[in-house]
């Protein structure tokens, strides 16, 4: 009812200026007007009264080469600047006309396909308002004197029409029934609807659309109902699931679980001093600065969380490290130390706090090194933050700690870099000159020159710009004070041209591609020593590397992916010939497994190595959908070292944690998961899985918000308890026999 009141409202706004114009126009006026031409809407009769004769100057309008000017009057002049619509505006609403058409004709379908009232009651109101929406755009059309349908031989920027379903579609969806009509039409719908705000985006995209107010609203207001409608038919398809995951319920410590062919053996809070105890659920607030005009409107999570001011990722678990029977997990606050039993449990030893997020951690002998990134990080750790633009108090880079004492861990040296470091990978030592290499990718802003000289920003023509490469690191173990950047190879540049930015510029790949982040750093590295082999997830690039001068790494093979949006990091499989690369489509802060999410979109990428080049074979995501509360995304996971098979476990945030088995590279098959429920059934609060990691029999999972989860797999249809036990044996064939550190793989071997 609302709508239609709305509706009603804005064609008497539509039509008054008109009236007004028309009558006030006489025919004297209209016969001149129609002898002069100009833009849509421009009136371009004007009389001048005696003493703007005097003073005027003539106003020309030129024509074509070789075509006379034309005298215009000095409101016909401004006007033209002024044009309340454009051909793509027309082209717009030919197009949805269309579009909500379709939507019609699938609602239509309902009431004899189905018994669902849910889905029922949902046509209904889709086939009400699209109705009512399709008679305010044909008489805004009406007003104007342009066509309703689209005339394909017009001057008019045609606009796209995405997620029109096809005619084959249409005719599975007129054929099915019941449960199986309903899936159909709520996956077909929401693309449907999706489609259409892809439609307002590129119509956006037009300098000068959407000028007229009373469209502009209608366009914000489709904008809003049709998000709104997204989620609702999520929510609807998510119930419709058959997997235990789709259906928990919401909760910090106590949400609902789902395990298969999983045991849980421990679950450990956060550690005192690593979270909130008056917010532990780090619950947005709503700020008076947010506070949204109509309180009353409905809007989606999203929208919702704008007006939120979020703690976010203060407190957040991010990854972790082990050596012998030593867990380090990573904090955006620090990291906590803990000691792993018999039993496989983690007991907390020692907590240290040093704010600056990423917080990612590796263990080499008795050093830590922690990955840096944020601007509010000290040198001296401080809690206070660094408030000028250029400071030497902030510290971005590489963080090292001697942790020989592990209930006394102390900073002994650090690097500074331009662009700070969001993760590094342990390339080798330390060798027999007593040092460690190790890559750096920073992932930020360029920081001031003013703070570091040698940072130059995006810069044209400056090839001394940070930006297209990574920092290779040497720590001296004898002395890590003097830890330095040895090189900083531009492994981004054409090998032609010398262009540093040679590969991937940003932007999507063509029509219904995803939108990809441009290639000017790694946010992974992954190194396989033992081959001279590393894995690059280089934000629009899977990168292959040559790492036998671990100083000059050297590209083998680049690849792309039109539905990947960020590369974000790679593991090789045991046998080192396979890696699984992941999208972290969204950053990892969005729900990205909903119901409606392409399966390749956020999902993992199996290529082979063949001859030293990367052959596809293809796409695995978690298959259970979920909420819009629920941020869900591939992320970090290792390989499971069973004899002749390759398994991977792997977090998903939101989404839990899940068993890949990818021993045929072409049909990846989920042989394992563990699920919890949202945080917050209303609010969409960063959680779930950051890393989950295989050690010594053990699976470790880091829950950004609750702490840390440990399990151990159970025998399955799947995997056979010798196979459990065997993998449990493992160990490096190369190097220390007890240590694990993300982004850096040995081989595993068994015990004869």
């Amino acid at each position: 009812m609302k709508k239609n009141i709305k509706i009603k409202e804005l064609k008497f706004l539509l039509l008054a200026p008109m009236i007004l114009f028309f009558n006030g126009c006489s025919e004297d006026n209209k016969q001149e007007s129609s002898q002069i031409s100009g833009p849509k809407d421009v009136p371009l009769s004007y009389e001048l009264s005696v003493e703007e004769k005097s003073l005027s100057h003539p106003i020309l309008l030129p024509g074509a080469p070789g075509e006379d000017s034309k005298l215009i009057d000095p409101e016909a002049a401004t006007n033209i600047a002024i044009t309340t619509y454009v051909d793509a505006d027309i082209s717009f609403l030919q197009g949805m006309i269309i579009h909500h058409q379709q939507a019609i004709v699938m609602s239509n379908m309902a009431d004899k396909r189905t018994n669902n009232k849910t889905i029922v009651d949902l046509a209904n109101r889709i086939d009400a308002s699209q109705e009512d929406e399709i008679s305010f755009m044909e008489n805004w059309l009406k007003l104007r004197g342009e066509d309703i349908s689209i005339d394909h031989s017009s001057h008019h920027m045609h606009i796209g029409m995405a997620g029109m379903a096809s005619d084959s579609e249409l005719g599975e969806l007129e054929n099915s029934e019941s449960t199986d009509f309903d899936r159909l039409f709520l996956q077909l719908m929401i693309s449907h609807h999706d489609g259409a705000l892809k439609m307002v985006k590129e119509l956006k995209e037009y300098p000068g659309t959407a000028y007229d107010p009373i469209l502009n609203e209608f366009i914000s207001d489709l904008v809003n109902d049709q998000s709104v409608e997204i989620e609702r038919m999520n929510a609807i398809a998510v119930n419709l699931s058959d997997d235990p995951r789709s259906k928990l319920s919401p909760g910090h410590y106590d949400a609902e679980e789902a395990i298969f062919n999983l045991e849980k053996v421990a679950s450990l809070k956060k550690p005192i001093g690593f979270y909130n105890p008056n917010n532990p659920k780090s619950k947005g607030i709503k700020t008076s600065a947010g506070e949204d005009k109509d309180d009353n409107a409905e809007k989606t999570v999203e929208e919702k969380s704008r007006s939120l001011r979020s703690p976010i990722l203060s407190f957040a678990n991010t990854d972790m490290a082990f050596r012998d029977n030593v867990l380090v997990a990573g904090n955006y606050h620090g990291f906590n130390i803990y000691e792993i039993d018999h039993m496989g449990v983690p007991e907390l030893l020692s907590s240290v706090v040093c704010p600056g997020g990423q917080g990612d951690v590796s263990i080499v002998d008795n050093l830590l090194i922690m990955s840096v990134e944020q601007t509010r990080s000290r040198v001296d750790c401080g809690l206070q933050g660094v408030s000028k633009e250029a400071s030497p108090d902030r510290f971005r880079g590489i963080r090292i700690f001697d942790i020989s004492n592990l209930s006394e861990p102390k900073q002994v040296g650090a690097v500074q870099t331009c662009r700070g470091s969001h993760t590094h990978s342990v390339v080798s030592g330390p060798d027999e000159t007593g040092k460690i290499i190790v890559y750096n990718s920073g992932t930020q802003g360029v920081r001031d020159e003013e703070e570091m000289e040698e940072c130059i920003g995006n810069i044209p023509g400056d090839k001394r710009t940070a930006l297209f490469r990574i920092d290779v690191i040497e720590i001296p173990v004898a002395e890590p004070s003097k830890a330095r950047i040895a090189s900083s190879p531009t492994v981004f540049a054409d090998p032609e041209t010398g262009a540093l930015g040679g590969l991937w510029s940003g932007g999507d790949h063509g029509d219904d591609t995803q939108e990809t982040s441009r290639t000017d750093q790694c946010h992974d590295i992954t190194v396989f020593p033992s081959k001279n082999l590393a894995a690059g997830a280089c934000s629009g690039n899977g990168i292959l590397f040559d790492i036998s001068d671990p100083y000059n790494p050297r590209r083998l093979d680049v690849v792309t992916d039109v539905g990947f949006a960020y590369w974000h990091s790679a593991t090789f499989n045991n046998a080192g010939d396979k890696i699984v690369f992941t999208d972290e489509w969204g950053g990892g802060g969005r729900p990205r497994c909903r119901a409606w999410d392409p399966m390749d979109w956020g999902a993992n990428a199996i290529y082979d190595i063949v001859d030293n080049k990367l052959v596809f074979k293809s796409h695995y995501k978690m298959p259970a959908p979920q909420t819009e509360t629920e941020n869900c995304v591939a992320h970090n996971g290792s390989i499971i070292p069973i004899p002749n098979r390759d398994i991977f476990v792997q977090a998903w945030y939101q989404g839990g944690l899940s068993v890949m088995d990818f021993t045929d590279s072409e049909n990846p098959i989920e042989i394992g998961y563990f699920d919890r429920g949202p945080i917050s059934e209303e609010q969409l609060i960063s959680g779930g899985y950051w890393s989950t990691y295989y050690y010594e029999g053990k699976i470790y999972g880091t829950e950004i918000a609750r702490g840390i989860d440990v399990f151990q797999m159970t025998p399955s249809q799947f995997i056979t308890q010798k196979e459990i036990d065997m993998a449990a044996k493992a160990y490096p064939a190369v190097g220390d026999k007890r240590l694990f550190n993300p982004q850096q793989q040995f081989p595993l071997t068994w015990p004869k």
